[in-house]
């Protein structure tokens, strides 16, 4: 036996890896069984990416038209929200809190329409940062100024007009252009009940990479909400931002507490649990799917561990004879199967990193951006996931090794040495 820190177990079942001649079939099942659980690591950790890619993109496109945090008044409009809007402000976590409003209305011109959600915001890009990145055309301060468009009466006249930033979807729907005119029509919004109908310059264009988004949402500047929705000066709410996205439950309860009873805070995840309740659930399913390809290695390692156990018995029933307890013959398969294991994980997790890698930086696949809001695949790498499927698939091997392991400690040499 070796001497050092290496136990004879070890040696034993690192020795056992080196197939002689006449067991080169059993060479080529353990080099099957290692190749069958890299690439079952290897799946599963680009899967994992891909999905985990696919989710923060949907989460960042969501959140970038969306607030982190949502507060309204349980009695309806939101009256002083400018005192909100400072205790907010004033809180260390929290990057912006600003007033917006919004309601359902009819954009149309002469030969279309579509009901949209139309948002009243403050016209500066400080305070919109996100829009602002998505704007394909025109300015966000241009929604505070007024726009002299001719009238059609032949006697040159004009008329002042807001302005209004839309989709690129809806520009494509209602067949309008930046410089163009479109009517906004209320249905008996405000105190009067009648409706509204209304002019606006379309004055910019963004493209938020969700077609859906896209056709069914339009900006206005705040002042120009409140006279469309006839709020005075209240407001439908304030939308804050805050620094770390996975706190902000935890912020909007202390913002809940900081402001009292009468608020609603409603945090982005609450607002929109269904979808990501619905994405990790996916995830969840797409990694136990997976894993089964590592299971199914698994038992390619166990079949090897069994024909090795038939192989060595006379080795076996010699180790015995020596003095070799039951629970080291155990240990010098257990410790086989988990080298097996242990350098197809690692074959495996190394290139699961290099397919990602390549996904991330070449783009090879191409996926049509109206179905998945993405023109390439997205990657998102994460160690904690790489661990977690390391620790799966070890688990796995090492179960696998149990069997044949115990079988072989229950050998026994006397008959081995008699009949063989």
């Amino acid at each position: 036996m070796r001497s050092g820190t290496m136990r004879y177990e070890l040696f034993i079942g690192l020795r056992y890896l080196r197939a002689k001649r006449r067991e080169a079939f059993i060479s080529l099942i353990t080099i099957i069984s290692t190749l069958g659980i890299a690439i079952g690591v290897m799946t599963l950790n680009i899967t994992l990416a891909v999905m985990t890619g696919f989710e923060e993109d949907l989460r960042d496109r969501i959140l970038g038209f969306n607030p982190h945090i949502s507060i309204w008044s349980y009695l309806g409009p939101l009256e002083g929200y400018a005192d909100v809007t400072e205790k907010v402000r004033a809180m260390p976590d929290v990057t912006s809190a600003e007033p917006f409003v919004y309601g359902q209305l009819m954009l149309s011109t002469p030969e279309h329409f579509a009901g949209v959600l139309v948002r009243g915001i403050p016209p500066s890009a400080a305070a919109n940062p996100d829009l602002a990145k998505r704007l394909r055309a025109g300015d966000i301060g241009q929604l505070e100024r007024q726009f002299a468009v001719p009238l059609q009466d032949g006697r040159g006249a004009t008329v002042q007009l807001p302005g209004i930033i839309i989709g690129a979807e809806l520009e494509r729907r209602l067949g309008v252009h930046v410089g163009d005119t479109v009517s906004v029509a209320s249905a008996g919004t405000g105190t009067s009940g009648v409706p509204r109908l209304r002019s606006f310059v379309v004055v910019g264009e963004f493209d938020s990479g969700m077609p859906d988004y896209d056709a069914s949402l339009a900006y206005v500047s705040l002042v120009d909400a409140q006279r469309l929705y006839e709020m005075g000066e209240a407001v439908t709410g304030v939308e804050v931002k805050v620094t770390d996205l996975y706190h902000a439950d935890a912020i909007a309860r202390q913002i809940s507490k900081l402001l009292g009873p009468g608020y609603r805070v409603r945090d982005w995840m609450e607002a929109n649990h269904n979808l990501f309740s619905a994405l990790t659930l996916q995830k969840t399913v797409y990694f136990i799917v997976l894993l089964l390809i590592i299971l199914v290695a698994a038992f390619t390692v166990l079949a090897t561990l069994i024909m090795v156990v038939m192989e060595k018995r006379k080795d076996i029933a010699i180790l015995k004879s020596m003095g070799a307890p039951r629970a080291a013959i155990a240990r010098v398969f257990i410790f086989k199967g988990l080298v097996i294991g242990t350098l197809g994980t690692l074959i495996g997790s190394l290139g699961g990193y290099g397919g990602c890698w390549l996904l991330q930086h070449y783009h090879f696949i191409e996926l049509p951006k109206d179905v998945f809001f993405v023109s390439t695949v997205p990657v998102m790498v994460y160690p904690q996931y790489f661990a977690a499927v390391t620790v799966a698939a070890l688990a796995i091997c090492l179960l696998a090794t149990l069997y044949p392991a115990r079988q072989a400690a229950r050998l026994v040499p006397v008959d081995i040495i008699r009949y063989e």
